[in-house]
């Protein structure tokens, strides 16, 4: 993020801050704040508030809610990268004394543990956390709505049973950990538990007159995890780029990517949202982006990432509710993407190439059903369905001279290729399905064998 921004054309910048303005004034909020992020760099930022000669900056702090929770999945990845736990362990291994220690860390990360979406008692997140001192107070006496890994059940105790783990392993309160871990190695300065100057305050809006309420600033306590942090435009841009590319000193990006899949794959091809490891998934203006919303009252905040075309947007306001942060940063997002799409890299040449490697590029066969199969940089390969249906997957090399598919059905799954005593490729193995250089040939190792008579005309 060093440096000076990239600079974006003159009517890319109108048509930014004019989505913005219509966004304060549609959704009548006192101010908002955005920002795009272009190629890992601050590209453009913008502000419309309604003191004509008072506009905030991007230096000026804003309740951030449940974007929150993103950052304290980075912490407890850290902890399953560092070997310190697997998201498959049970939370009573780790966090023993709850009344869940049953749920796993991963359905805690994904909102598949079954929990209640909010604590018992008076409303949390307008009243201080000594009402809710310890995790039994948030979480009740039946804190348990739904069977564990059966569906997605937003939970915010979720989370602050993450905080209270990530803080037990660490010996240190979450806070100073993910300032210690997370937020200083970002230079993320201005991102805090409580808020500092200059900060905004925050307002409720009357749904039918043009009148303001102020919002109670509580510290939430042991439900901070769920959604305490204040940030900035300027922070939040440097966490977008983070969650693009990842950061060796935070996070690799093989982890951070794997935040961003859906836990559970889609079987409906028109999905529109989903959810990852800490992170929302959203499908908008026909591309798919990654990201969190998040509210607190008199707060409303978006971080939002297009992969695709390299572009993030930030966007913060401080009023409870009327407006959609997420549409508005989505709008951002596909504004840059419409004025300025994304140049691709030039094309080069592999810098060296396995001759076995090269030889089992081109067409195969799995059945009657047509592929083709093409080699990439890191000896990775990608299979390619050619009919009107087919199952596509990316394939990474492995060590031992298989490859480990990376995306769709075959994701997780092993392709190997059979070699014949003189070292001839037979035929390729993915999973047990069988894809040979000829449909249904006869020589390769097909189970069920193929009908001796061959291909016939009717």
């Amino acid at each position: 993020m060093d440096g000076a921004p990239e600079e974006l054309l003159p009517a890319t910048r109108r048509a930014l801050l004019h989505r913005l303005a219509v966004g304060q004034a549609e959704g009548r909020t006192p101010s908002l704040v955005g920002a795009v992020v272009r190629n890992g760099r601050t590209a453009w930022t913008g502000a419309r508030g309604m003191l004509d000669d008072h506009q905030p900056t991007d230096d000026v702090q804003y309740r951030i809610g449940s974007l929150t929770k993103s950052f304290v999945a980075v912490l407890v990845l850290r902890l399953r990268d560092e070997g310190l736990l697997d998201l498959a362990d049970p939370l009573e291994r780790h966090l023993p004394g709850t009344s869940v220690g049953e749920l796993t860390v991963h359905q805690l990360l994904a909102h598949t543990s079954g929990l209640a979406a909010e604590t018992p008692g008076p409303w949390w997140e307008r009243t201080p956390g000594e009402l809710r001192p310890d995790l039994a107070d948030v979480l009740g006496e039946q804190p348990v709505r739904h069977p564990a890994g059966r569906r997605f059940h937003y939970s915010n105790p979720g989370y602050a049973l993450l905080g209270a783990l990530v803080a037990r392993l660490r010996g240190a309160p979450w806070g100073e950990v993910l300032h210690r871990e997370v937020l200083e190695p970002l230079g993320m300065t201005r991102t805090t538990l409580l808020p500092q100057a200059p900060h905004a305050a925050g307002f409720a809006v009357h749904p039918w007159a043009d009148v303001m309420l102020p919002e109670p600033l509580e510290d939430t306590g042991v439900m901070g995890p769920a959604g305490q942090l204040w940030s900035t435009t300027a922070d939040l841009c440097r966490w977008a780029a983070f969650l693009a590319d990842g950061d060796e000193k935070v996070l690799s990006p093989a982890t951070v990517a794997q935040m961003r899949r859906p836990t559970a794959e889609p079987y409906d091809p028109q999905w529109t949202t989903g959810y990852g490891l800490g992170l929302q998934i959203l499908r908008r203006d026909g591309r798919e982006l990654y990201g969190h919303g998040g509210s607190m009252p008199g707060f409303l905040a978006s971080v939002w990432v297009s992969e695709a075309d390299d572009v993030a947007a930030v966007t913060l306001a401080n009023v409870t509710s009327g407006m959609n942060t997420t549409v508005i940063a989505a709008d951002l997002i596909r504004i840059v993407a419409e004025h300025e799409p994304r140049i691709p890299q030039p094309w080069r040449p592999l810098r060296d190439v396995d001759q076995e490697l090269l030889a089992l590029t081109g067409p195969w066969y799995w059945g009657a059903a047509p592929f083709t199969l093409r080699l990439r940089a890191d000896r990775a390969l990608e299979l390619t369905a050619l009919g009107a249906v087919g199952r596509s997957s990316r394939f990474r090399a492995e060590p031992d001279g298989t490859w480990t598919g990376l995306d769709g059905y075959y994701t997780g799954e092993r392709l190997r290729v059979v070699r014949i005593a003189d070292g001839t490729a037979s035929h390729l193995d993915i999973g047990s399905f069988v894809l040979t250089r000829q449909p249904y040939e006869p020589a390769a190792s097909i189970p069920g064998g193929v009908d001796p008579r061959g291909w016939r005309a009717n």
